[in-house]
């Protein structure tokens, strides 16, 4: 599951990359959980939880079978 979800981040990581900030792939647990670390302009923007569940989590959710939440660390 951990390369379909590293596939599946990199359709989205162009978008963040364009506004100074990308997603570093940690960890994708057994019970479907996935941890992420935005960084750059990402790490530290206000509206990093809407991205992070609204547009991260959605994507793999709908891409990988199995992912059942996205969490940043």
């Amino acid at each position: 599951m951990k390369e379909k979800v590293q596939e599946a981040l990199q359709k989205i990581r162009p978008t963040l990359q364009a506004d100074g900030g990308d997603v570093v792939l940690i960890d994708v647990a057994d019970d479907g959980i996935v941890k992420v670390q935005l960084t750059g302009a990402c790490g530290g923007c206000p509206m990093a939880t809407i991205t992070l569940k609204q547009g991260i989590e959605r994507l793999l959710k709908k891409e990988v079978p199995g992912v059942k939440e996205v969490v940043s660390v």
